[in-house]
């Protein structure tokens, strides 16, 4: 589930137990950007009853260099786990607004499909959410495209080992 191989590049999603404290997410950043690889996604929030935050990053790039990557979080003292095989479970999440004035024929099916829903609405707009995992959130997203969305928000992903 972590890896997708695209254009010679593997889609990488690694999981960052560090500890809580100034400068960390700076550090990790910097390993990323001084070799030159960027990172698709990253989405950061403390451990519950703990002195740790959890990392989820997704990002792609060479076996090789990637393996680079890993040794050095690693390395970083704040680390305290990195978690970058095995099988995750990954969503992500996206919010769209759209406009009162559509036609709304399927979008409850589309949302039942998307494990979506409405979660707002205004007095010209209503706004979906929808949480699945990455591929299935891009094809909502291209499907929601013609309902004429006024904006589109889409978090990063979080993933749990199993």
């Amino acid at each position: 589930m972590g890896n997708l191989i695209q254009n010679n590049n593997i889609r990488r999603v690694l999981s960052v137990i560090v500890t809580n404290e100034d400068g960390v997410l700076s550090r990790i950043s910097g390993l990323f950007a001084g070799r030159g690889y960027n990172i698709d996604s990253l989405t950061v929030a403390p451990v519950p009853e703990t002195e740790f935050s959890r990392l989820t990053i997704v990002t792609n790039g060479n076996e090789r260099v990637l393996e680079q990557i890993v040794k050095q979080l690693h390395k970083l003292i704040p680390t305290y786990k990195v978690i970058e095989s095995g099988n995750f479970v990954e969503k992500e999440m996206a919010l769209v607004k759209i406009p009162l004035d559509e036609n709304f024929n399927g979008l409850d099916a589309m949302l039942k499909a998307y494990n979506g829903t409405i979660a707002d609405s205004g007095e010209n707009f209503i706004v979906v959410m929808i949480a699945d995992n990455a591929k299935r959130v891009d094809n909502f997203l291209k499907a929601i495209k013609k309902y004429n969305p006024i904006q589109i928000v889409r978090s990063g992903s979080v993933a749990m080992d199993i």
